[in-house]
């Protein structure tokens, strides 16, 4: 039935021919303009132009746009085009993704609707509710839709996906993606459709995927990015319409006006109200640094060998994320570099990535990130370490932070530090506000000015994105990751290093230093 329906004229592009058929096949789903023909938007109109008239065939399409722009009904369509429309290919397979069953169970039922609400569809098509599953028995296309359970994607062999709301996948590795993605090799012109708001940082999934979109890597690839300006007015109409191309179409001006005034009025609103109604990547919580921020100090860091130096470690749990970060100043300019070095154990690396849902294993062939032999990071490995450090550098004081102290000292005294030296150079620092809430002011104050250059290295870019900040009632400040699901302990230790270094007298945890 997929040809049958198409249009006939030799004169229209595919894509035409895709939006003519919707506006004629097609009804809207729910609403206030419930049962009458879908009328597409212009913005809706160049997506589907761009994806289906693209010269060199597109393989990915990406729309992003603020919520409650009609990307959901969009989906839809497009379900429908490729299931029984103009470009419905005989018994291929057809999906649509989404991180949760009541998201997958969102796109079907639309779909499911607008079959319905069609003479044409209905007579075509077969609704199956309870699998969730289109079947058109004419040219054999048949669409499911799949929740967050990868195990059943693989094996499959999509001609067509749709990603919904890919935006609320955290760190840059989904394996429902992976596995969808890479059964699709199997088609000779396969095509998946991404349609989601923003996700909050550069380090989620949906983030590499516009960047690397917008960079122009691939010719295949689509990117049609709504998005508001991080610098323009955030409650100005002008700004909201950048993000939202239905407002004043079904998209009601007063709500979304009524949203922004809220944000204004209550500022614990407004990080939501930027990345759901402006679709800017901005994370819900109260972020130490922002991403525009911190991108801002990426400069390329000093060769800090045989220089004066402070230090900050972080020792984690064994089996977690330590951290070792050196900062040297260049007196020329006053500025900042940081010198990072992580652990992780090398066993069972790929789970520890699978479970934070970052690339450490990636990192590591990289190598951002040093791997220790075992199940666990050996404090002889981190001692050995230090040692170079201290032979290299003029290490002036480095702090740590005491829980796991006691356990690295040995490792120091066998590494060859004298007693002397880990006295008057390791300096225990609390991780409470006391010790904190200044070292946050004076890291603060560095990047504010961009007197900060730390390489743009991956892990403590994921460590400060992870970063959010708790205040005591006082107003005093310390780093925490209670609202966030990511490590922080690369920027911990860049907080310790500078609370020992001269920007301001050092407070010093004196009870906890070693005798």
């Amino acid at each position: 039935m997929g040809a049958a329906m198409s249009v006939t004229d030799s004169d229209l592009t595919l894509g035409e021919e895709i939006c003519d058929w919707i506006e004629r096949t097609c009804r809207v789903p729910e609403g206030a303009l419930l049962g009458q023909p879908i009328q597409l938007m212009p913005w809706q109109r160049d997506a589907i132009k761009r994806t289906y008239d693209n010269p060199h065939g597109t393989r990915r399409c990406i729309i992003s746009v603020g919520r409650k722009s009609g990307k959901t009904t969009s989906a839809a369509c497009l379900l429908l085009v490729h299931l029984v429309g103009p470009a419905a290919i005989p018994n291929s397979q057809l999906y649509s993704t989404a991180q949760s069953r009541d998201q997958a169970a969102l796109l079907y039922g639309l779909a499911s609707k607008i079959v319905r609400m069609s003479p044409r569809l209905s007579a075509a098509v077969i609704c199956k509710d309870g699998t969730k599953q289109l079947h058109c028995p004419a040219s054999g296309t048949v669409y499911r839709a799949l929740s967050a359970d990868a195990s059943t994607a693989y094996g499959l062999s999509p001609a067509f996906v749709v990603h919904d709301e890919l935006g609320v996948v955290r760190g840059p590795r989904s394996e429902l993606f992976e596995a969808i993605e890479t059964g699709s090799a199997a088609q000779l012109q396969p095509l998946s459709v991404i349609i989601s708001t923003q996700a909050p940082t550069d380090a989620d999934l949906l983030s590499v995927l516009i960047d690397d979109a917008m960079a122009g890597h691939d010719a295949r690839v689509i990117c049609c990015l709504y998005s508001a300006p991080p610098d323009a007015d955030p409650f100005a109409i002008e700004t909201i319409k950048l993000a939202n191309p239905a407002l004043g179409n079904f998209q009601n001006p007063q709500e979304v006006l009524a949203m922004a005034e809220d944000a204004r009025r209550m500022p614990s609103r407004e990080a939501s109200y930027r990345n759901l109604i402006l679709n800017q990547r901005i994370e819900a919580s109260s972020p130490f640094v922002t991403p525009q921020q911190w991108k801002a100090c990426g400069g390329e860091p000093l060769d800090l060998r045989g220089r004066d130096v402070f230090g900050g470690l972080d020792l984690s749990e064994t089996k977690d994320l330590t951290a070792l970060v050196l900062i040297g100043c260049d007196i020329s300019d006053g500025s900042w570099s940081a010198q990072c070095t992580f652990w992780l154990p090398a066993e069972g690396l790929r789970d520890k990535a699978k479970a934070d849902r970052v690339p450490y294993d990636v990192w590591a062939a990289k190598g951002f990130l040093q791997t220790t032999p075992g199940s666990s990071v050996s404090y002889e490995y981190v001692a050995r370490h230090l040692k170079q450090v201290f032979d290299q550098h003029r290490v002036v004081r480095l702090a740590f932070d005491r829980w796991n102290m006691e356990h690295l000292k040995p490792w120091l005294l066998n590494a060859g530090f004298s007693e002397q030296v880990i006295k008057d150079k390791f300096i225990g620092f609390g991780q409470g506000y006391k010790s904190m809430s200044p070292a946050l002011r004076d890291l603060e104050s560095v990047i504010l000015e961009k007197k900060l250059r730390h390489g743009d290295h991956p892990i403590l870019q994921m460590c400060a994105s992870n970063s959010v900040i708790d205040r005591d009632p006082a107003g005093n400040r310390k780093l925490s990751k209670k609202r966030s699901t990511g490590r922080i302990d690369g920027m911990t230790a860049l907080v310790m290093a500078f609370g020992v270094a001269p920007l301001r007298t050092p407070q010093f945890d004196v009870e906890a230093m070693i005798a």
